[in-house]
């Protein structure tokens, strides 16, 4: 894997659409933010021969996060594809955040690749949200490689960082985490800082120095081979364990020298197998240097470890109606299954949806059909349509390269697909199937926003939902009881991005406004009211009067409504008149505005005019006897409850568990999980978790998750309800 001669780079450079599977490696990077992805992404191309400089094309763009809005944030938030070619083989680097609000493009990027690679800072170590994307691979067998970068800081220890990697990573088995190189440091600086100039391979006992910004191969001297052999040992025994030659270990602890060519061939397997997980270093060309140290081993192991399209298993497909289908892996030749894995809008091109084709061949003007279920809690409906493809391109940077086809296990951009959003299914149109959307995080902070201006507010409805067409991460809410416009987003940089996206991709300006929850009222003990209805205005008058009686009922009773008038004193057919009114003015509130709840109203008397009686006059008495009513008794504000599962390491139970209990929680349990994790259950108002998603991930450093369901309503406390602000308290 790598240790070959390569003197120019990349032979074909800028990658055009593939002819056959085994001729594509889909590749996902994955890191925590600032861990170098993107830089190294850059590094690759470079070296690969598909830019001109370090990070650029042709038009003097970048490759990878070209979009304005991540120049201004310093930081990747989308899901970026750059397709470079190396050795005849197709790379589609799949360049992702590392931000955790922006964990949906990481999800998508998983989803269309085949492997991944895992970069981590030698000065930053790796982190608990890294470790968790590890694990979700690992449950899922996907191939893995870690790259180490940032050697050039001061604090960089490359045989550390294995360390760390091996005990992060290597779960029961640390010996399948070990370094294919070593780096190969050149002479101390003034500061006692000595730079990686070079690598060492193990398998070749090779040195391979970049100083020059070639890579030149030569032989190690006689100080370097002791530590080249003791590394090399360890190497060859990892392998070797997981090799499918059983005989092979035993040979050689037999003192059999194992031929190199044998080594590599099952270090291949062994990474495409997801059972061995090389660590390379790797780091951007010098300005005016050509090849990045680590680059060219790193492409090989690409080419050559990972595993092709083939070796993925087939995805679970069904009809539109839920009949399952058996889908043949990976053939160019089969019916067409192809599925949206990001959505976005480009000013002048307008939608563009990335695709990972993963049966047939998908064509330009090609009509396809569009499927999308299962996504209807997110605001997506379930749609089937018919749709003709546009363009199909490949991206680089802000270009789009023209290609007429795109066949099973490659990945593309198709233009003007109007109806297609991210996690969709193209399929033939004769023949339409079904993938499940993958799994992706709840979004549980809240934004509440309303239209800036009246041309704003005409233009608001058709930016939001094309906004949630794009990321399946956000969800957005026409909430019926407070009447506000809620946008959950999954943290406050997703929500800014959100904003920045509606004024600046859509035009269309948002104030946000504070997020209200949804509270109720009820009757704190019994009370009894007197309706009376009764106008004279020339013609048929208005006559009705109805007497109630109101009492408590237990949570999540709702509003019952009974009958005791006795002698006829309401008419038969007005006694409906009355519940409906009842119902009515239940709905609005009868103090602050809420709807009222957890009540039984009984309809004891009352009194009607021959004449003047009516429907109308019925429902408007029996409103205002429940109002006063109300206005005789005490009545509670509710507030709603949610039942939150908190998922946190060990070493945060306490932190967690104390701040629940400051949000006036109550935990109902703990119970001990796998990985060193504990799940809480715990009952919180959600007035108290509003901003519960940014508070977590400070107080779990990032490693902790939690689920949230709507329990019930119950009393707020006197003292917390005359803390509310007035347009909380009330509703609009």
């Amino acid at each position: 894997m790598g240790d070959k001669a390569h003197t120019h780079p990349g032979a074909a450079g800028r990658a055009s659409a593939a002819d056959h599977p085994t001729s594509v490696r889909n590749v996902v990077l994955v890191g925590h933010s600032g861990s170098g992805k993107t830089t190294l992404v850059e590094a690759l191309a470079l070296t690969a021969g598909a830019v001109n400089r370090a990070g650029r094309v042709e038009d003097g763009g970048c490759v990878s996060d070209y979009d304005e809005m991540e120049h201004r944030q310093q930081r990747s938030v989308q899901l970026s594809l750059v397709p470079v070619e190396w050795d005849g083989i197709k790379i589609n680097l799949l360049d992702t955040p590392g931000y955790a609000d922006f964990v949906g493009e990481l999800r998508a990027g998983l989803r269309a690749a085949d492997a991944a690679l895992f970069v981590v800072s030698a000065s930053d170590g790796v982190d608990g949200s890294t470790r968790m994307v590890w694990e979700e691979c690992a449950a899922v067998g996907m191939p893995r490689a870690i790259v180490v970068t940032h050697l050039e800081a001061a604090r960089a220890d490359f045989e550390e960082m294995t360390r760390i990697c091996a005990e992060a990573f290597g779960g029961d088995d640390p010996d399948a985490v070990l370094p294919l190189y070593l780096p190969l440091r050149g002479a101390p600086a003034p500061d006692g800082h000595a730079p990686v100039t070079g690598l060492i391979g193990l398998l070749s006992r090779k040195l391979f120095d970049y100083a020059s910004g070639e890579r030149v191969e030569s032989e190690p001297d006689g100080e370097r081979l002791p530590l080249i052999d003791e590394a090399r040992s360890l190497l060859i025994e990892g392998i070797i364990s997981e090799s499918e030659d059983e005989t092979l270990m035993e040979r050689y602890l037999g003192g059999e020298q194992v031929d190199v060519k044998t080594l590599i061939e099952d270090l291949e397997r062994a990474v495409a197998r997801g059972v061995f997980f090389p660590v390379l270093a790797a780091a951007p060309a010098a300005d005016g240097a050509r090849q990045g140290l680590g680059t060219v081993e790193l492409l090989d192991l690409v080419t050559r470890g990972f595993p092709t399209p083939l070796e993925r298993a087939a995805p679970r497909v069904t009809t539109p109606e839920g009949a399952a289908r058996e889908l043949r892996m990976c053939d160019p030749g089969e019916s067409l299954v192809a599925e949206v894995v990001k959505t976005s809008s480009d000013p002048y091109v307008g939608r563009i949806s990335m695709v990972r084709v993963f049966s047939g061949t998908l064509r330009a003007d090609q009509t396809v059909h569009v499927s999308g279920h299962g996504l209807a809690d997110r605001g997506h409906e379930d749609h089937d349509v018919d749709e003709r493809i546009g363009a199909l391109s490949t991206p680089f940077g802000k270009q789009q390269r023209p290609v007429s086809h795109v066949i099973a296990g490659d990945l593309a951009c198709v233009a003007r697909l109007t109806r297609a959003e991210t996690g969709d299914t193209l399929s033939a149109k004769e023949d339409p199937l079904l993938m499940a959307p993958w799994r992706m995080p709840d979004p549980l902070l809240p934004l509440a926003i309303e239209a800036h201006s009246k041309p704003d507010e005409d233009k608001l409805s058709q930016g939001l939902a094309r906004l949630v067409a794009e990321d399946p991460t956000m969800r957005l809410e026409h909430n019926r009881d407070t009447h506000q416009v809620v946008l959950w987003c999954l943290g406050e940089a997703h929500a800014d991005v959100a904003l920045e996206r509606l004024r600046g991709r859509y035009g269309v300006r948002v104030d946000v406004v504070p997020h209200r929850v949804s509270l109720r009222e009820t009757f704190g003990g019994p009370a009894a009211g007197r309706g009376r209805h009764v106008k004279q205005s020339g013609g048929h008058g208005q006559y009705a009067i109805c007497e109630i009686e109101v009492e408590p009922l237990p949570n999540g009773s709702g509003v019952e409504f009974v009958d005791k008038v006795v002698g006829g004193a309401v008419p038969r057919q007005f006694i409906p008149s009355v519940e409906k009114g009842v119902r009515a003015q239940a709905a609005r509130g009868v103090a602050a505005g809420h709807p009222l709840i957890d009540v039984r109203v009984t309809l004891l008397d009352g009194k009607a005019h021959s004449v003047d009686s009516s429907d109308a006059a019925f429902q408007t008495a029996g409103a205002l006897a429940l109002r006063e009513a109300a206005a005789q008794a005490r009545i509670h504000l509710l507030e709603p409850v949610a039942e939150l599962s908190v998922l946190v390491g060990d070493d945060y139970v306490g932190a967690v568990m104390s701040d629940l209990s400051g949000r006036r929680g109550k935990v109902l349990g703990t119970e001990q999980t796998s990985g060193g994790r504990t799940l809480i259950r715990a009952e919180v108002p959600e007035i108290e978790i509003g901003r519960y998603a940014v508070d977590l991930r400070s107080l779990s450093h990032g490693t902790a998750r939690f689920d949230r369901r709507y329990a019930r309503h119950e009393p707020m406390p006197q003292q917390v309800a005359d803390r509310l602000p007035e347009e909380v308290r009330a509703a609009s």
